[in-house]
């Protein structure tokens, strides 16, 4: 199934914005477009592709404000979404929520998936605490 592409020029062009925004660090007005251009995406949400980066920039946005529990929610929404489960960013910025709200389990677990997914590169613009979260079971 694919969106109508009035629809999906719509849900570009806000989240194309909302990336701007984030680089501007004007993470609230880029938090609207990113939940705007999930608006037009019809239910369920999980059916589509679009879904899958709108709920990822949402939760990486709010990860970089600081807001895990926001962030995590997004990020197991995306996971949930078409090539949610093999996409490492995901696994990544899920396990790093997950650490920073204090679940330390469930962060290994996320953590060491993105690991086998992407290898140590994929830490490699992250604090180091993740990966050493998990480095002694590598």
């Amino acid at each position: 199934m694919e969106l109508d592409d009035q629809v999906y020029d719509q849900i570009v062009q806000l989240c194309e914005r909302g990336n701007t925004l984030v680089e501007n660090g004007q993470i609230e007005k880029a938090i609207e477009h990113y939940i705007a251009a999930l608006d037009l995406v019809p239910l369920p949400k999980n059916n589509w592709e679009a879904s899958t980066w709108i709920y990822t920039a949402l939760g990486d946005t709010y990860f970089l404000n600081c807001d895990y529990e926001k962030a995590k929610s997004d990020l197991y929404n995306a996971l949930d979404c078409p090539n949610g489960i093999s996409n490492p960013f995901i696994l990544l910025r899920l396990g790093e929520s997950l650490f920073e709200c204090g679940e330390m389990d469930k962060a290994k677990e996320y953590l060491l998936k993105a690991y086998m997914l992407e290898g140590y590169k994929i830490f490699f613009n992250e604090d180091d605490k993740y990966f050493e979260l998990i480095v002694d079971m590598i």
